[in-house]
Parts: structure tokens; sequence; C-alpha cells
């Protein structure tokens, strides 16, 4: 689904126009990366957690020559921990 799509889906389900849906995932997500860029954690009960990562230096490999070692450097990355609940409605559907 891409984010037109979303926004469409959003607007639909809310009754709201899709401008106005537009609105609301753009403030959505500017809050999201604003709370994550502080150092904060975005929380929704039962969906999951938006959060930050430390992730170590460590030596990797050069996918076009594989004999050379590269150092990757130390980064904060974003994570996201799936709630039970979007766990348990993903598996639901789930074939396996």
């Amino acid at each position: 689904m891409t984010k037109q799509e979303f926004v469409s889906e959003v607007a639909r389900r809310s009754q709201l126009s899709n401008r106005d849906a537009g609105k609301a995932v753009d403030a959505f997500l500017e809050a999201v990366v604003d709370t994550l860029k502080g150092g904060g954690e975005v929380t929704f009960t039962g969906f999951g957690k938006f959060s930050t990562a430390n992730r170590a230096a460590r030596m990797g490999v050069n996918p076009r020559n594989p004999s050379e070692k590269v150092h990757i450097p130390a980064a904060r990355v974003p994570k996201f921990s799936a709630g039970s609940g979007l766990k348990s409605a993903v598996k639901q559907t789930s074939s396996y």
C-alpha cells in the first residue's frame, strides 16, 4: 500500500476528505519522526511501539569485493516492535 492509497483508505474510513486525511497522516508521521529524533518513543497499546536503538560499530564485507573488509560505524536507528493485538491479527489471517 502506498502513502496515497493509505490516505484514501483513512479518508474513506473516517469520512474525511482526501485533503484532510492527507493532513492528518502527514501530522501523524511528523509527530512520530519528531518524537524519535528527540530520543522518545511512541506507543500504541495493542498495536506496537516506535523507538530508536543504538547499533554498535562492526566490520562488514564489501559486496562488490568480498575479500575487502569495511568498517560500518555505530548508528542510532529506528525500531518498531509489534504489539500483541497486531501480532494476533496478522497471525489469524496467515495461511501457514
